[in-house]
Order: structure tokens, then C-alpha cells, then sequence
């Protein structure tokens, strides 16, 4: 009996070892997979702000938890196990799921330019149809829906960059990108959302370098979501340019890729500053390339729309949705940001 347990305690502390030796891996795994995925992130973090928008300042916070916990369970009680099990038993499926992802993201990317430039704007702020509760939830679950779609590029991108390691370890490391990301992600929606609110309360405080400070955020967080909006756009397209580069070329199609490494050589050698120039080159030709492709597929699937019995009517459909939620008012007070 006391040699079982010995031999059992022996077990135990070559598993603990063999744990121990591996928490570097999965560190440096979820690194990696996480930087890869970052382009997908920032678009993510663009895209929620934009569902809270205009809402109840006493709803924000609870409605994005609400978004958080659906992006946690999508990655992890249905994105995760369905990934492990493709990996597991039809690994070469995965190049082809992360072109569509690829495609999708292009695709987004490129409406959202086609939109800016040639989109119908009066329509920005449709009015109200419903209030309430309902439309709250209506609200989330399409953000949630958005999020699912985003969090299976995140996903596939961070087990394409770890594929050679055990299932075991790929399984750690997924688990810590899901958590990870989805915390930075909406832990900066929420304060990108209540940043006005803390302007707000900073203006009208008595200190004038208050209500300066109070008076900045105000003003500045049109820019800011702008900002994010725009960098979200690119990021897209980038990453799903690249996607689709690294994928033809690994399909046997190599011209593509090797012309944007043919126009990253000239400047990859400068002294100093090569190696982020060669970078920049790479990124932009992978935007090009995402932009390109994008608009391709939007050319196919919008005449589909008009006769799909579920396309989409409008590329912002749920903007009528987040004006429902929020009835056109903030309910925020109109507060002078100088004080």
C-alpha cells in the first residue's frame, strides 16, 4: 500500500515537473498567438463602443459585462472544443478556416472604406422603434453575434501559430489567450464608454485643471472613437490581407507573397530603421491586398443580399437596434466641459 502511494507521489510530482517545465510554453505560446491575433483585437475593441453608444450611462457598464460573459463562453465552451477536436482529428482543415476568416475580415474592412467614401449617411441616426429591456437585449445579442464571429479569427489565429504543440498544451494556451483578451478588450470598452462620464465629473469640479482635464476627454472622445474606428478598419484589412497571402503561398501560389518580400528587400537593409520599414512594407501591401480582395467579395455577395432570404438589407442593420436601446438620448446632462 505504501509503495502505491509512493510510486503514486512520485507520479504526481513528475506531473508537477513536467507542469512546471511547460508554464513557460504556454507563457511564451499565449505571447505569440496573442500578438498574432492583435489586429482582430483592436477591431473588436472598435466595434463594441459602437453598441453601447447613446445608451443609458446607468446601462454601459452592465450591458458590456453582459457582452463580456458571451465572448468569454464563445471562446470557450464552443470555439475552443471545436478547434481541439479539428486539430486533433482534421488538422489540415484549419488553413482553409482561417482564410475564411481571412475573407471575412477583408470583407469587413472593405465595406467599412465602401461605406465612409460611398455610403448613404442620412440614415445614421434611424429613429427609435423600441425601448426598453427588449431592446437591450436585442442590442447585446447582436453584439455578441459580432464578437462570436471576431473571436473565431482570434481563436484560429492563436492555434495556427501553436500548432506543433501537444493538444494539452495548445489547450492552456487557448485558454489563456480567451481570458486575456477578452478581459483587455472589454476592460478597455468599458472605459473607453464612461470616459465622457468621467469628463463630465471632472468639470465640474472647483480645480480649474479639473475641468480643463474634464473639458478634454468631452471634447475629445468623438476623436478618440474615431480614432480606434479607423485604426479597427485597417487592422482588418491588414491582418486579412496577410491571412491571404501566407495561405495562397502555402497553397502553392507564390507569386503574391514574393513580390511584397521583392518590395520589402530594397528597405529591409537600411541601418537602424530596415527592419520596421521592411515591416511597414509588408503591412501595407497586406492592407492593399486585404482592401483588394474585399471588395471582390463584396462585389459577389451584395447582389446575393437582394435575393438571400437572410441578407442583410443595409450593412448597418443594427444600427436601428443600438438607437432602439439607447432612444436617441444619452440621458447624460448637458454640461459645459469649461465649467
Amino acid at each position: 500500500m505504501s509503495g502505491g502511494l509512493v510510486a503514486l507521489l512520485d507520479d504526481v510530482a513528475a506531473l508537477a515537473r513536467i507542469a512546471a517545465a511547460s508554464v513557460d510554453d504556454i507563457a511564451a505560446g499565449a505571447a505569440k498567438a496573442g500578438a498574432k491575433a492583435a489586429g482582430v483585437v483592436i477591431d473588436d475593441a472598435a466595434v463594441t463602443p459602437q453598441y453601447v453608444s447613446g445608451a443609458d450611462p446607468s446601462r454601459e457598464l452592465p450591458m458590456i459585462k453582459r457582452i463580456f460573459w458571451g465572448s468569454l463562453r464563445n471562446k470557450l465552451l464552443i470555439i475552443l472544443p471545436a478547434l481541439l477536436l479539428i486539430s486533433a482529428f482534421i488538422p489540415g482543415v484549419i488553413p482553409f478556416i482561417l482564410m475564411l476568416g481571412g475573407t471575412y475580415l477583408c470583407y469587413e474592412g472593405a465595406e467599412k472604406v465602401w461605406h465612409k467614401f460611398f455610403g448613404h449617411h442620412e440614415d445614421k441616426e434611424a429613429p427609435a422603434v423600441e425601448r426598453g429591456p427588449d431592446a437591450e437585449s436585442k442590442v447585446v445579442k447582436g453584439a455578441i453575434t459580432t464578437d462570436f464571429i471576431l473571436s473565431c479569427e482570434i481563436m484560429v489565429i492563436s492555434m495556427n501559430e501553436v500548432g506543433d504543440a501537444s493538444i494539452w498544451v495548445r489547450a492552456a494556451i487557448l485558454v489563456v489567450v480567451a481570458i486575456a483578451i477578452t478581459i483587455l478588450v472589454y476592460g478597455a470598452v468599458g472605459l473607453i464608454v464612461k470616459m465622457d462620464d468621467i469628463g463630465l465629473h471632472l468639470a465640474r469640479k472647483e480645480s480649474a485643471g479639473s475641468q480643463r482635464l474634464g473639458g478634454l476627454l468631452v471634447k475629445g472622445m468623438p476623436a478618440v472613437l474615431t480614432a480606434i474606428t479607423l485604426v479597427g478598419t485597417v487592422a482588418m484589412l491588414w491582418v486579412g490581407g496577410h491571412i491571404m497571402l501566407v495561405g495562397v503561398s502555402d497553397l502553392g501560389w507564390h507569386a503574391p507573397y514574393d513580390l511584397v518580400h521583392a518590395l520589402e528587400h530594397p528597405v529591409a537593409g537600411i541601418a537602424v530603421v530596415g527592419g520596421f520599414l521592411g515591416w511597414l512594407v509588408n503591412t501595407l501591401c497586406s492592407a492593399v491586398v486585404g482592401l483588394a480582395w474585399g471588395l471582390v467579395v463584396m462585389a459577389v455577395l451584395h447582389p446575393l443580399k437582394k435575393v438571400l432570404p437572410f441578407g442583410k438589407k443595409d450593412g448597418h442593420e443594427d444600427g436601428e437596434a443600438r438607437a432602439a436601446a439607447a432612444g436617441h438620448s444619452s440621458g447624460k446632462p448637458d454640461v459645459d466641459p469649461a465649467g
